[in-house]
């Protein structure tokens, strides 16, 4: 892999393929179920164990405003870690990770606005499909890290 390419995770979320750099991804998880935080925001599926520790669990369905997916058996958790925050976020299917060369990312459209914006990082075309190229580092504003 050389300066022009970036090893992305591809992972499918209601039909649709979202793609995050590896180098934001700490592990990969199967699904499993949660414990229900009462007051929590819509998104937060809940908190598993993890590491001896506790990890909360984002629904990126319910955080985009998607209809929300089924649970599958072959769901997946996909932790991210940044700075001091450790999350994870359920995805449908983990896809592949894949070698995306620079010129293959195109920026965001203008009428992508707002909110959006501060996380898609761009556009992937790649074998004939459009994958949105996600800055987990960003799902959450400060306030919502802080809920957490």
């Amino acid at each position: 892999m050389n300066n022009d390419e970036l090893k992305v995770l591809i992972f499918i979320i209601n039909g649709e393929y979202y793609a995050t750099d590896i180098k934001e991804v700490e592990r990969i998880l199967g699904y499993e179920e949660t414990t229900r935080l009462p007051e929590s925001p819509s998104f937060v599926e809940g908190l598993i164990n993890y590491e001896g520790g506790i990890l909360p669990i984002i629904s990126l369905a319910k955080r985009f405003g998607l209809n929300n997916s089924k649970r599958e058996n072959d769901s997946k958790i996909i932790v991210t870690r940044h700075e001091q925050e450790t999350y994870g976020i359920i995805v449908d299917v983990v896809s592949e990770v894949k070698n995306i060369k620079n010129d293959e990312i195109e920026d965001t459209p203008t009428v992508v606005s707002g909110i959006s914006r501060r996380y898609i990082k761009g556009l992937i075309k790649s074998d004939n499909r459009i994958i949105i190229f996600l800055n987990l580092a960003n799902i959450l504003t400060e306030e919502e890290k802080a809920l957490l």
